[in-house]
């Protein structure tokens, strides 16, 4: 059996191709026409350029495939209007539906986001079953993705497409070569003075959320949602374990909550009038204040999801980045 990984470059897509291939699976990778290839190096993966918004080109990718895990999206922060992702996350991803079951794939992962549900907090983390609240903060990101989850759940429900959906927190490890999640670690490592906002993440070492999506191909339920996710912490207790992993002791500051919000409100002001998207808006900044608090227990039962602990995707991901030299 093969399996077609769209977005297979990226941190997660770079790490499920190695876990699938460590299951004797094989794999074959779909990735844009000139398209950065760090995160693949030492894979046996047959590399197929493409881009799955061309419908030849993404039946093409298909041929000779039974399985796929559709993790490409464009996960960028910045501009924060829906317009900027829907063509790529949500009438993409239709898209790829659409051609799995002309296709007769048989079974279909797909890559969703932990904030298409509501946040929760420590002692109460949000689960499958909370109600979305990413409208009110205003993010094109996380509303393309919300919208497209709905989408597919119709696919699921009007077709029978044979699709299960993950949900990964923030990922922490190797391979990051762009880098997307891992900027935290590069934000706070070798800093004489290190700067944190307020508020606070799920964070899961990033090969147990492909070891996630791989289970999930193999026993998930079809229609259904896993949230995968591993330890809450608030951002001043990550930097802990980051300076801790690093044996660094820089200065620690936190980030005055109408400051943070001051400067994204420029950021944003920024946007407006020039076009050119600012390192921290508004959006931004309000996530960043968020508790964004999830709980795993759901995939951990059914998907037997992995809980490697956060200090040891820190400490992964910190001398990955020392070997290929970005730090």
């Amino acid at each position: 059996m093969k399996t077609l990984v769209t977005g297979a470059n990226g941190l997660l897509g770079a790490n499920v191709v190695r876990e699938l291939e460590s299951r004797g699976k094989e794999v074959r990778a779909l990735v844009r026409p000139g398209a950065m290839l760090t995160a693949l190096r030492g894979t046996g993966a047959e590399l197929v350029e493409g881009n799955f918004l061309n419908s030849d080109s993404l039946l093409n990718a298909l041929k000779g495939c039974d399985h796929v895990v559709h993790a490409a999206a464009n996960t960028s922060q910045w501009p924060v209007n829906y317009g900027f992702y829907e063509p790529v996350n949500v009438t993409g991803t239709l898209a790829v539906m659409k051609a799995c079951r002309e296709s007769g794939i048989r079974r279909i992962v797909y890559v969703s986001t932990a904030n298409t549900f509501g946040p929760g907090t420590k002692k109460e983390p949000g689960t499958e079953l909370s109600e979305f609240s990413g409208f009110r903060i205003g993010s094109g990101y996380v509303t393309s993705k919300y919208v497209a989850q709905q989408k597919v759940l119709q696919e699921v429900e009007k077709h029978g497409t044979p699709v299960v959906i993950v949900n990964p927190t923030f990922m922490i490890g190797p391979h990051d070569a762009k880098p997307s999640s891992g900027k935290i670690l590069l934000m706070g490592l070798n800093k004489s003075v290190q700067m944190y906002p307020g508020g606070g993440k799920n964070f899961i070492h990033v090969r147990d959320a492909a070891a996630g999506v791989c289970n999930a191909m193999e026993r998930g339920r079809t229609g259904e949602c896993y949230l995968l996710a591993n330890e809450n912490l608030t951002y001043a207790e990550f930097f802990t374990l980051l300076n801790s992993v690093a044996r660094q002791r820089p200065l620690r500051v936190r980030l005055p909550s109408g400051l943070l919000r001051s400067i994204g409100l420029l950021g944003t002001l920024s946007e407006k009038m020039t076009g050119i998207p600012a390192p921290l808006n508004n959006i931004n900044a309000r996530l960043l204040l968020l508790d964004n608090f999830y709980s795993g227990k759901k995939a951990v039962k059914e998907l037997a999801l992995p809980q490697t602990p956060v200090e040891q995707a820190i400490e992964d991901a910190v001398r990955w980045f020392r070997q290929a030299e970005m730090i």
